[in-house]
């Protein structure tokens, strides 16, 4: 799933001043949306078992979500172009 988060988005104000870069929370969330398109709508919490910001993503850059099935939920990739922003491992909790 390809994303991109959009200059203006609520999130970036104060996040941070002068340079903004997306919150991890607001990528996370593409993920979690990447998984329940393909899997369906989680019914239960999920839980971040390990989670790695490698890299910043910045206000209108694209990125791409790669999910994976694991034993006991997903693994998850997100990248730039080659450069890996962001991975780790979701399950429902």
């Amino acid at each position: 799933m390809k994303f991109r988060i959009a200059a203006d988005h609520p999130a970036l104000p104060g996040h941070f001043p002068g340079r903004p870069i997306v919150p991890g929370v607001v990528i996370l969330d593409h993920v979690q949306q990447a998984i329940e398109r393909e899997h369906g709508v989680f019914t239960t919490p999920i839980k971040l078992a390990q989670v790695k910001f490698v890299q910043p993503l910045l206000p209108e850059q694209d990125a791409e979500i790669a999910i994976e099935a694991a034993t006991h939920g997903w693994k998850f990739r997100v990248r730039r172009g080659d450069a890996l922003i962001a991975s780790g491992d979701i399950a429902s909790a």
